[in-house]
């Protein structure tokens, strides 16, 4: 049985980094998802399954609209997709009825709050997911207060307004709470401009909301008080790292190494989950039909074996994929969210995230 999977790519140039200390690698995401075809065809020989993938890297907004249509015609009904929020919106619309589409790289919450897709899962944890991990740590630490900083981008913000309601949610304080409006080149003036700017009168802990890398870096050890950096930079919470090996995940990380040459990131990641999440399906149905695999990805007898120490389902309200999410430094792992304490009905793994009460989505797992 031959399964074709489409997977499109757009990060959108949001301009240079200030710091620019760990670029992101250009091909993040795509090695993932070819990783994920090598493993279910490994895994799917034994079955003569037949896995291919149809990547395009693109540019502009049209341009990722124009592959979409070019792969449905050639009868693509399974993508992969690592696009900005509001593209991933539009090929929603054009999709609906007829393919089944896995966000691997918008975190946006309003995809999972207001705007979810019958036809749209996501393999990337939500800002809400991370920041709800690293609230439950602060909380198990007592670091109780915290001085948040945030820089200029969208993206900044979004994880920002995360925390906020993370730091609600979960008992922490922000005793304060200040944009980043510098434009200077951090590695000269670091050491006297952090210390002025994170001037308070006591905080456990600072937290960084600084996605693309512009001044985050240079927080650690430049702050007015001697205390931790976590967010973004410092310790962060994160889909994935190279310092997770336990649960078989060194071989994981192996795999990707000799693939790509490189480490395994959460964008990887994502990616390699939602192609393994199709392979897991049309093992089990022995079918390709998208809106088969959609029903049994929703159903009880899905779970996807993903290095995690858990097994891992999706949310029946808004195509979420639950997952634990890791907290790390550079160079090594601190701990794994949820924790005990943080109890849920249903799974500790919605104590991450919006839960159902908290969304507005619906989605009606008996039908695409």
């Amino acid at each position: 049985m031959d399964v074709r999977i489409g997977y499109i790519q757009w990060v959108v140039d949001q301009g240079p980094v200030l710091s620019n200390v760990t670029p992101e690698p250009e091909d993040a995401g795509l090695r993932g998802a070819e990783l994920g075809i090598e493993d279910s065809n490994t895994t799917g020989r034994f079955l003569e399954h037949h896995y291919a993938l149809t990547s395009r890297v693109v540019d502009s907004e049209d341009q990722a609209q124009d592959v979409l249509e070019q792969m449905l015609d050639e009868g693509i009904t399974l993508f992969v997709l690592r696009v900005p929020a509001d593209t991933l919106g539009t090929m929603a619309d054009k999709t609906a009825g007829e393919a089944l589409l896995f966000n691997a790289g918008a975190r946006d919450d309003e995809l999972r709050v207001t705007a979810c897709r019958p036809h749209v899962l996501h393999t990337q944890p939500s800002y809400a997911m991370l920041a709800d991990g690293l609230a439950q740590w602060l909380n198990l630490r007592r670091w109780k207060k915290v001085f948040l900083i945030t820089g200029p981008t969208d993206s900044d913000r979004a994880w920002a307004e995360a925390f906020r309601r993370a730091a609600v949610r979960f008992g922490v304080a922000l005793v304060a709470d200040k944009p980043w409006t510098f434009d200077a080149d951090l590695r000269r003036t670091a050491s006297q401009e952090l210390p002025l700017f994170t001037q308070a009168d006591d905080y456990d802990a600072v937290v960084v909301a600084d996605v693309r890398g512009d001044f985050g870096e240079y927080v650690p050890f430049n702050t007015w008080l001697p205390r931790p950096v976590v967010g973004t930079q410092g310790m962060s919470p994160v889909a994935w790292h190279r310092v997770i090996e336990s649960w078989g995940a060194a071989q994981l990380q192996n795999r990707f190494h000799d693939l790509a040459g490189r480490d395994m990131t959460g964008d990887d990641y994502a990616a390699w989950a939602g192609v393994r999440s199709v392979a897991a399906a049309v093992t089990r149905l022995e079918a390709t039909d998208a809106g088969a695999i959609r029903d049994f990805l929703f159903s009880d007898d899905f779970q996807l074996a993903a290095f995690k120490g858990r097994k891992l389902s999706y949310r029946p309200w808004n195509g979420q994929l639950r997952q634990p999410i890791p907290l790390v430094h550079p160079q090594g792992l601190v701990a794994t969210a949820p924790f005990d304490g943080f109890l849920h009905p249903v799974t500790d793994l919605d104590s991450l995230g919006y839960d159902e009460a908290e969304s507005g989505c619906r989605i009606d797992s008996a039908s695409q």
